[in-house]
């Protein structure tokens, strides 16, 4: 008699610690998810659209740390001049920052001597 009760009772068991298991994992993934995954989406996704909107004349930084001007664009490669008459081709995706873009009236305007 005690052994089929103890065989009901093991049996009945069985679930309560399968769930307990599952709980915190599924709680583990929630907070990766929220606190890793997410957040480097929204920045793959945020660094695409300023790749895409890259124009001539912007001043950009690469991933490398070259600081230059826009002077070509390709579909994989950008042409950035980071002196005068001194060219560097860079993969597009290597491109870390755009900066402001040289405003139009800051290229007409003479620099003015003190």
């Amino acid at each position: 008699m005690i052994d089929v009760a103890w065989a009901q009772a093991g049996g009945a068991g069985s679930q309560a610690p399968l769930v307990s298991f599952l709980l915190p994992i599924a709680l583990i993934f929630g907070v990766f998810y929220f606190l890793l995954i997410r957040p480097q989406q929204q920045r793959d996704k945020e660094h695409k659209m300023m790749l895409a909107n890259l124009k001539k004349n912007d001043k950009v930084v690469t991933s490398g740390g070259l600081h230059g001007r826009v002077t070509d664009l390709g579909d994989d490669v950008i042409t950035i001049e980071v002196a005068p008459n001194v060219r560097v081709r860079v993969s597009r995706s290597h491109i870390g920052t755009v900066l402001t873009a040289p405003k139009a009236e800051d290229k007409e305007k003479p620099k003015e001597s003190k």
